[in-house]
């Protein structure tokens, strides 16, 4: 049988771009499918009122509730994927994360690959998105074996004041690893990144970074405005042999010799259900029943601390983080999660999430507020899941560990405090922010339990590979991209292997 091409990667956001990056000079065809098209540099892209007040960028799809309620899904189908809005903060997963261990109301199962597995990954993914950063002042940080290729994206001078009044107050502040060209960042606009779309090199997403890399190969193609709308598998059910593809509202049928799902924990689970055939009544790699299970979306709030002394200059901020109760409490002993900066809050934005400030006084506010974003462990449950009823994708999310993100946004008020900022605002998200959605479609090592092995193949079929946050066994308490690299550049020496037979 002849085939259109080598390798099929559906999705363009960090799992699938990495992927295509990695195995660009191997010389195998490989196409990159995405359901959306090329972001374009525009006036609104650095328009705080245009995005966060009008919703220029944002997204319209609606996905269902269990609960039957429909609600606007937060995924942005651009090339790039939902890293073209990123806030490029590039965590590793803390070495703890990938062991077992209990927190205040449950445990986290860990990883059947251990740190040191992945250590190298992440060395090599940090350098594919050329991440700033430091390793010497996050006492929670992992062991390196390579170091940073560039210094940490620089506090401005009021964010500086805001990290030693930190260091009074007892804790350990330390700078955010960010995918970020500070200098190219500012030169195409004097704006934050974080939730800013990209439509430069300043901020290194998939785009910017790792998908530029692969298509400057001749074997490596974009697909653009290309819905797949299911994968058809040989008359065994053992690989699969084309994609279903709505191009311009017509279907076409293309295939390949392997194929990597790269959409994201919901689309990519989705995906898989809607593949079903007679070999695969429940869909496809799903012999476990844990396509679409163990969804997990970290548990998040956004805090807002004010002093009226201290005027805020800043113009992007986000570049401070604390981690002072990632490994344990001190009163509990139990992990609570990661407190980081979040970008510049200004008055459009504010007013954003609410309605009823008077502009005036959302100016006022804005000038003195400092923005952090707070995130916790979301515990994987089986029942937690996405699912397709008629076509339709439908969330069902049960809420995990919300003690101790509780616990952590009181410890991080009393930090805050003890810092001088007197007053201290919480607010915490709900299932319509996407706050690093994961799981769906785990790895792991018994076939029973899990979708995928630690290579990211399938443990049904033997040309699939699924390379974005489906795969994590758990979320952890810090964002996943870096993550996600990481793993996709350990699985594209199986897609290599299988592809080269």
């Amino acid at each position: 049988m002849s085939f259109d091409t080598d390798l099929i990667i559906i999705g363009s956001g960090v799992g699938g771009a990495t992927l295509a990056s990695s195995l660009a000079a191997t010389g195998l065809r490989i196409l990159i499918v995405e359901k959306g098209d090329k972001l374009l540099h525009s006036p609104e892209a650095r328009d705080d009122v245009a995005i966060f007040q009008r919703g220029h960028f944002a997204p319209t799809e609606h996905w269902m509730g269990s609960d039957g309620m429909p609600f606007v899904a937060g995924n942005y189908y651009v090339v790039g994927g939902n890293s073209k809005f990123y806030g490029a903060v590039m965590y590793r997963f803390r070495k703890s994360d990938f062991s077992p261990r209990d927190h205040l109301q449950g445990s986290s199962p860990g990883w059947p690959l251990s740190y040191d597995d992945m250590e190298p990954w992440y060395g090599e993914a940090e350098k594919l998105f050329r991440v700033r950063g430091t390793v010497h002042e996050d006492p929670t940080e992992p062991t390196h074996s390579t170091l940073y290729d560039f210094e940490p994206v620089p506090h401005e001078p009021v964010i500086q004041k805001v990290m030693m009044r930190l260091k009074k107050a007892g804790a350990k502040p330390a700078p955010l690893p960010l995918a970020i060209d500070i200098d190219t960042w500012l030169a195409e606009g004097a704006t934050g990144w974080d939730a800013f779309p990209n439509t430069g090199s300043g901020k290194i997403d998939a785009e910017s970074g790792p998908l530029t890399e692969a298509l400057r190969y001749p074997n490596v193609s974009l697909l653009t405005n290309a819905e797949v709308l299911r994968l058809e598998t040989a008359t065994d059910g053992q690989t699969v042999i084309a994609a279903d593809v709505r191009v311009q509202g017509e279907v076409r049928r293309l295939t390949a010799r392997g194929f990597a799902i790269a959409a994201g924990a919901i689309q990519s689970a989705a995906l898989l259900l809607k593949s079903a055939n007679e070999n695969s009544p429940t869909g496809l790699s799903n012999t476990s029943d844990q396509v679409g299970r163990n969804f997990m979306n970290h548990n998040s709030s956004a805090m807002l601390t004010i002093d009226p002394r201290l005027r805020n200059t800043s113009v992007y901020q986000k570049t401070l983080s604390l981690n002072d109760f990632y490994e344990s409490d001190p009163e509990t002993g139990y992990p609570l999660g990661n407190v980081q900066g979040l970008g510049r809050i200004t008055a459009p934005i504010l007013k954003s999430n609410m309605p009823m400030l008077p502009m005036p006084l959302a100016r006022l506010v804005s000038a003195y507020a400092f923005g952090w974003f707070l995130q916790s462990e979301d515990l994987p449950n089986p029942e937690s899941r996405v699912m397709v009823r008629d076509g339709q994708i439908v969330m069902h999310w049960e809420r995990s560990n919300m003690h101790a993100h509780e616990l952590l946004i009181e410890r991080t008020a009393q930090v805050m405090k003890a810092a001088g900022f007197p007053i201290v605002l919480t607010h915490t998200f709900g299932r319509r922010t996407t706050s690093h959605q994961c799981g769906t479609a785990r790895l792991g090592t018994d076939r029973q339990s899990s979708v995928v092995t630690t290579d990211l193949k399938s443990h049904d079929i033997s040309n699939l590979w699924i390379t974005d946050a489906s795969v994590l066994p758990t979320s952890a308490a810090v964002n996943p991209a870096l993550t996600v690299a990481a793993l996709a550049l350990r699985a594209a020496a199986s897609v290599k292997e299988v592809l080269s037979e």
